[in-house]
């Protein structure tokens, strides 16, 4: 039978219609159309069958999830906000904000380096000098796509990871700060660790720090990472920390 309006077909048809509409679309455009339309667009299982369409999910997810259409939102933008983490651009993205002794330099990971490391993907490290060198990086979080309404209602979890390693013949102090930051650039939240001082003669093996911000205040719209450091023994040359694979990655675990 011939069916003369979109919304005399049955529900359970809508709604697989809906599951393959793109999510901003879904919540921009069909939504606001008539009641029926929103009180679809609304059903948890819209949301989760978008999640185990786009592989955020698995079949036997059994993890709670308060609101399934912030889950996928969180998911569909999860990525390293930081640009450049592990130096195959050079210094590109990167404010190089105190650039001492010899200044920073790019190496790469010689091959036992990599059987090292516990991600086989990266290549290459920024190290530091004999004089303090520190470089930063500020994310724009509307720009990467999170908007207002999301960050404050929502605040999800903001996981900050870095790695890093000293030469096994010169001592280095390694550092790291990461603010949250207004739209007025203030702190609303901070990580800052203190200082690793690496004696001479240490493993040289690599090392990961990492910090989870939660129930920070609302109002984050950009975050600012800085790392860096100093060899302690003053050698010229690069005897310094060196780091790399850093990341910022907003939302839920990975499945």
């Amino acid at each position: 039978m011939a069916v003369g309006n979109i919304n005399e077909l049955p529900e359970n048809i809508l709604l697989e219609l809906f599951i393959h509409i793109p999510a901003r679309q879904l919540l921009l455009r069909c939504r606001p159309v008539c009641s029926l339309w929103r009180d679809l667009i609304d059903l948890v299982t819209l949301w989760k069958r978008k999640c185990l369409q786009e592989g955020f999910i698995t079949e036997d997810w059994d993890q709670p999830v308060a609101d399934w259409k912030i889950f996928y939102f969180l998911r569909s933008l999860q990525r390293n906000l930081l640009h450049n983490p592990c130096a195959e651009e050079g210094f590109e993205f990167w404010s190089l904000d105190v650039n001492g002794g010899d200044e920073w330099k790019v190496e790469d990971l010689s091959k036992d380096q990599r059987k090292e490391f516990p991600n086989d993907q990266v290549k290459k490290y920024f190290v530091t000098s004999y004089y303090t060198c520190l470089k930063s990086q500020v994310v724009d979080l509307k720009a990467e796509g999170y908007w207002e309404e999301l960050m404050d209602t929502t605040r999800p979890d903001i996981e900050v990871k870095d790695w890093f390693a000293a030469r096994p013949d010169c001592g280095s102090k390694y550092q790291l700060c990461v603010q949250l930051l207004s739209s007025a650039h203030a702190p609303l939240g901070t990580f800052q660790p203190d200082p690793v001082m690496i004696q001479q003669k240490s493993d040289a093996k690599w090392r990961e720090v990492s910090h989870t911000f939660s129930n920070y205040p609302p109002g984050v719209r950009y975050i600012w990472f800085q790392h860096g450091g100093v060899d302690t023994h003053y050698w010229a040359g690069w005897y310094g920390p060196r780091v790399t694979n850093s990341s910022i990655t907003i939302g839920p675990p990975l499945p």
